[in-house]
C-alpha cells in the first residue's frame, strides 16, 4: 500500500497533517481511492464506495473515466471543510469547470477545493480566473463564513459555478462516442 501525507490548514491557523493510505488496484479499487477510514473520508462524511459510485455514475455521463474523476474527487477530499451535502455538486462543478475553461481535472479540484475550504479567499482566487461572481455575492460568501456558516457561503459559490458552467461535462460527455 501507498501511503500519502496530505497537509491542510486547520481552523486555527495550524498545519495538521493526515496520512491517506491507497489502496492497491488489486484491493478491488481505483489506484488511488483513499481507504474509508482516512480524514478526508471522515471529514466529507462518505464512504470509499460511495466516492466509487459516484466517479462510476459521472464518468458514463461525461468524457471523464472514473480514474480521472476519481482522482479529482481524491484532491477534493483534501478539503476538509467540504461536507457530505455539498461534495456531489462540488463534484460536478470540478467536471464543469474542467470542460469549460479547458483545464485538466487536477486543475478544476484544487482550484474549487481552495475556493469551497475557505470562500472568501477562494471567491476572489475564483474571480481571477473568470468566474463572475458578483458584489453582491460575495458580501454573502463574507456575511456567511463570518457568521460562521461556510455551507451556505459554499452554496453561493456551487450556484454560481452551475449558472455559469453547469452541465458542460455532461452536454460534452453526449458528443464523445
Amino acid at each position: 500500500e501507498d501511503v500519502v501525507r496530505v497537509v491542510w490548514m486547520g481552523g486555527a491557523r495550524r498545519a495538521r497533517i493526515a496520512t491517506v493510505v491507497l489502496a492497491p488496484r488489486s484491493a478491488g479499487r481505483s489506484a488511488g481511492t483513499p481507504l474509508a477510514t482516512s480524514a478526508p473520508y471522515r471529514a466529507a462524511g462518505l464512504t470509499a464506495q460511495q466516492i466509487e459510485e459516484m466517479a462510476g455514475a459521472l464518468s458514463h455521463v461525461t468524457k471523464f473515466d472514473d480514474d480521472a474523476v476519481q482522482s479529482g474527487e481524491n484532491l477534493l477530499l483534501t478539503f476538509t471543510n467540504i461536507g457530505q451535502d455539498v461534495f456531489p455538486d462540488a463534484t460536478k462543478a470540478m467536471l464543469d469547470m474542467s470542460e469549460a475553461l479547458g483545464q485538466d481535472v487536477k486543475t478544476s479540484a484544487i482550484q474549487l477545493g481552495k475556493a469551497l475550504n475557505d470562500p472568501i479567499t477562494g471567491a476572489t482566487a475564483l474571480r481571477k480566473v473568470g468566474v463572475s461572481l458578483t458584489e453582491q455575492q460575495m458580501t454573502q460568501i463574507r456575511a456567511f463564513q463570518d457568521s460562521g456558516d461556510v455551507m451556505s457561503a459554499q452554496k453561493v459559490i456551487l450556484q454560481e459555478l452551475q449558472r455559469e458552467f453547469g452541465g458542460t461535462a455532461e452536454m460534452v460527455g453526449k458528443t464523445v462516442p
